[in-house]
């Protein structure tokens, strides 16, 4: 088992998470410039939340994002404040956009999709747990 490690004061931790949102309506919006202005602002608002952006990318109706974070961080509140802060942004630099493919000014879909992952699988953890015992 190779874990990336992250060290806090009082820990040491390897949390990762996947990210899925998706456009309000599925709307296939995420494309040209918007796309990559979406990619930077995703970098810009991660990093001053402490979160590390691992991989992310976007197909033309959701993100996907693959993240680490402190255990002190809840990944509800960053994918809020996120989702949040990144819509306000779009719509301030793409209104014609916005106004064209989405009512009300609302960018994302309420809902997302997040699980935890690892560098292991759930079957080859509960062998090393129960071969602990041996030990």
């Amino acid at each position: 088992m190779r874990y990336k490690i992250d060290k806090g004061s009082h820990s040491v931790y390897a949390i990762q998470f996947h990210l899925v949102m998706c456009v309000k309506y599925k709307k296939k919006i995420l494309t040209g410039l918007l796309d990559d202005r979406l990619k930077e602002i995703v970098d810009e608002l991660s990093a001053k939340l402490g979160i590390q952006i691992i991989h992310r990318e976007t197909d033309r109706d959701h993100i996907h994002i693959l993240f680490s974070s402190r255990p002190s961080i809840a990944p509800s509140r960053f994918i809020n404040s996120l989702k949040t802060a990144v819509s306000r942004r779009l719509r301030q630099e793409f209104p014609l956009v916005m106004r064209k493919h989405l009512r009300g000014g609302v960018f994302w879909s309420p809902s997302y999709f997040l699980a935890s992952t690892g560098e292991v699988t759930l079957e080859a953890i509960r062998q090393y747990v129960e071969t602990q015992e041996e030990a």
